[in-house]
């Protein structure tokens, strides 16, 4: 399962629904991933934090068990079809909402999500909200 940044932001701030997610996938033995767009979107909100060393902290304690799926030569040309295809059926999604989906989809893997708005109109994509 890939733990979208929606719910790892959720669990940094200890939402009751996402916490109780994390407890149910850890006591399931899910294993949890995190593509790597989600490290450039959370990096991007710890340099705009007033406190940029806290919300690290927070980070890097919440990636402790995760694996990092990246971005290659297999899951960007999905991201690029998914991006593509949105944009020319008049649908607009975030490139890195794209390429999380890119990586989900070729590594057969659910997004966990409560972006499920945007997400949902990924065809090929299995989503799970909390």
């Amino acid at each position: 399962m890939i733990l979208d940044t929606t719910f790892l932001i959720d669990l940094m701030k200890a939402d009751s629904s996402a916490v109780r997610k994390l407890k149910e996938l850890e006591e399931n033995k899910t294993i949890q991933n995190i593509a790597s767009p989600t490290l450039y979107e959370l990096y991007v909100g710890i340099t705009l934090s007033d406190k940029p060393e806290k919300e690290k902290r927070k980070v890097l304690d919440v990636l402790t068990s995760a694996t990092i799926l990246d971005l290659n030569a297999k899951s960007a040309p999905k991201a690029g079809e998914v991006q593509g295809r949105l944009i020319k059926g008049g649908e607009m999604i975030d490139p890195e909402d794209a390429m999380i989906a890119g990586i989900a989809i070729v590594n057969n893997e659910t997004i966990l999500t409560r972006n499920v708005e945007h997400f949902s109109r990924i065809r090929e994509l299995n989503i799970e909200t909390y």
